[in-house]
């Protein structure tokens, strides 16, 4: 009979602390993994494909070097850069595109796109722009 009176009183002691417990909330982290490998850069919208030539302007490149865009996006916070949306493949562009892991054209300078028509303001994150902001990186305008 004692040790039924042991586990009764252990049970209740259980039942009390956990009442008692402080609710814990769950953390939920997601990881984006290692931005995508494009010559010309990537859209920033999921799955990231690569970007053709002429989509992105001057000012998201730094030393030939793509400054990101999505989660990657390494760009300062009022960062908006130009784009030419007729070479977005959700606006319909159907011509060609690099693939992961290509190299870029070496005659093909990313950083001075000739006669680049920028005709959309992007802030890097997914967001369009109403242009009104100046996002270039160093703060000059580095279009040609």
């Amino acid at each position: 009979m004692k040790t039924f009176k042991y586990l009764a009183l252990a049970a209740v002691a259980a039942a009390c602390f956990t009442a008692t417990a402080p609710k814990v909330e769950a953390q939920v982290v997601i990881r984006v993994g290692v931005a995508p490998e494009c010559p010309y850069g990537y859209y920033d919208y999921n799955p990231y494909p690569c970007a053709p030539y002429g989509y992105y302007g001057p000012e998201w490149f730094t030393g030939g070097v793509f400054i990101g865009a999505g989660p990657w996006f390494r760009g300062h916070g009022n960062f908006h850069g130009h784009v030419d949306n007729h070479y977005d493949a959700q606006r319909g562009y159907r011509g060609p595109m690099p693939a992961r892991g290509e190299r870029a054209d070496p005659s093909r300078h990313p950083e001075r796109v000739a006669n680049f028509r920028g005709n959309e303001m992007r802030d890097g994150r997914g967001h369009v722009s109403n242009g009104d902001e100046h996002g270039h990186d160093d703060g000059h305008d580095n279009r040609h």
